[in-house]
């Protein structure tokens, strides 16, 4: 019998764990590990930040799914990986050995890195449900009184799209509440140019995102680095070509929100073979560390270089259809290493998003992640807004029931249909 550890239970811990019931031979038992009760949805949680869904609408418990699947589950946080004991240990003093550990866990987030900024400081957050809870809440008092709102993605961030999305958002729902007048929006970003997306681009995104902010009035400036954040004001330096500021700005705020950047978690930290300098699960083709070959990774806690030199530092996305593709290889490695067989799947690394404005949407695929591409297409419509809560649904659906499916994949394959794209 092999023990099969998940470590994490999000968009990729609780997809691999499903999976890997399908690739485990009958005497193989499964655990999955996370801080949280729930699963959340992540992707809704720009409409959770306005008021447009509450946490008990994108949320799951996970004991009561994970025990009919006959999947164990531990809700503890890890403190400590051992990769050279092969044990991991909790918060809680309880230590776990495994004979495979699939680490899941996502990012830690690194608001500390700028003085002010984050839930602890002057910024909201979407990146976790409770941190979109508590900026609905700061949302509601702003709408009260409202003013300048500042809202995009630091230095080193290496997600883009809910940034995207929660200023559109926004934008919506201040014009729904006939307030928008009153509240001058700006988008500050670490990108060299408005829809870089950290992948140099994807279709026309540039062209389609610029237009959108146009049409919005939303101004933006780009090759921005965050010096720090004070209770209204936020301190934003523009970088050239040499590093060095060409350029500042005093930018006063009444609400912000501003997406930090990633590093990995502190139970990895530090641990030679395993992580890059940031934390990050170093991963072969196969998913699989280099170094200790029963550790496997998948989502945003691997590690990825950036796609080119920009003017601020510029982190890779990880999409929910690449990292389907990373629990779909990993899960199929373990069980022919199970079986004694070498691994051979990997994960395709493609990026698709669907970018909700809260009246239309952005939509592209690059197929790969990186230029040059064979598919590099951007679209956008009522129908991104759509599609998006469509999706929403079935994905909450099928993770209730404990289905391991292609999820994204499917979308793209229903979003080609939709638009003859061939």
């Amino acid at each position: 019998m092999a023990h099969i550890v998940i470590l994490g239970a999000g968009i990729g811990g609780l997809p691999m764990a499903y999976d890997m019931k399908k690739e485990k031979r009958r005497e193989d038992k499964i655990t999955v590990i996370s801080n949280n009760p729930y699963f959340q949805f992540t992707p809704s949680n720009p409409w959770a930040g306005v008021g447009w869904r509450t946490k008990e609408d994108i949320t799951i418990d996970l004991e009561p799914v994970l025990r009919r699947q006959k999947i164990d589950f531990i809700c503890d946080a890890c403190v400590k990986v051992v990769p050279d004991e092969n044990k991991l240990v909790l918060e809680s003093g309880r230590e776990v050995t495994y004979d495979y550990l699939v680490i899941a866990t996502g990012p830690e987030l690194a608001f500390d890195k700028i003085e002010g900024l984050g839930p602890e400081g002057y910024t909201q957050s979407v990146c976790d449900v409770n941190h979109a809870v508590n900026a609905n809440q700061a949302w509601e008092d702003f709408c009260k009184d409202p003013g300048p709102i500042i809202v995009g993605a630091v230095q080193g961030a290496s997600c883009y799209g809910p940034a995207y999305e929660y200023a559109m958002i926004m934008d919506t729902d201040l014009r729904r509440r006939k307030i928008r007048d009153k509240v001058p929006m700006t988008f500050v970003t670490a990108e060299p140019y408005v829809g870089h997306l950290g992948l140099g681009g994807v279709g026309d995104t540039k062209g389609l995102l610029e237009s959108e902010m146009r049409d919005r009035h939303i101004k933006w400036i780009c090759n921005a680095q965050v010096d720090k954040v004070e209770d209204g004001t936020m301190h934003v330096s523009e970088i050239g070509d040499d590093g060095k500021p060409v350029k500042s700005h005093e930018l006063p705020f009444k609400y912000s929100m501003m997406l930090p950047s990633f590093r990995g978690i502190p139970a990895v930290q530090g641990i030679d073979g395993l992580v890059n300098p940031m934390g990050f699960i170093l991963v072969n083709e196969h998913q699989q560390n280099p170094k200790y070959n029963n550790v496997f990774a998948v989502g945003v806690c691997i590690a990825i270089p950036p796609l080119e030199k920009t003017n601020v530092p510029v982190g890779v996305p990880k999409t929910g259809y690449m990292i389907e593709s990373m629990v779909a290889a990993a899960a199929a490695n373990i069980g022919q290493m199970l079986r004694g067989k070498e691994p051979t799947h990997e994960g395709t690394w493609n990026a698709f998003c669907l970018a909700d404005f809260g009246d239309k949407g952005v939509a592209f695929l690059a197929q790969p992640q990186n230029p040059p591409r064979n598919m590099n297409w951007a679209g956008e419509g009522k129908w991104v807004h759509l599609a998006k809560i469509a999706f929403e649904k079935y994905f909450m659906r099928k993770i209730r029931k404990g289905q391991s499916e292609p999820y994204f994949e499917k979308a793209i394959m229903n979003m080609i249909k939709v638009t003859r794209l061939k």
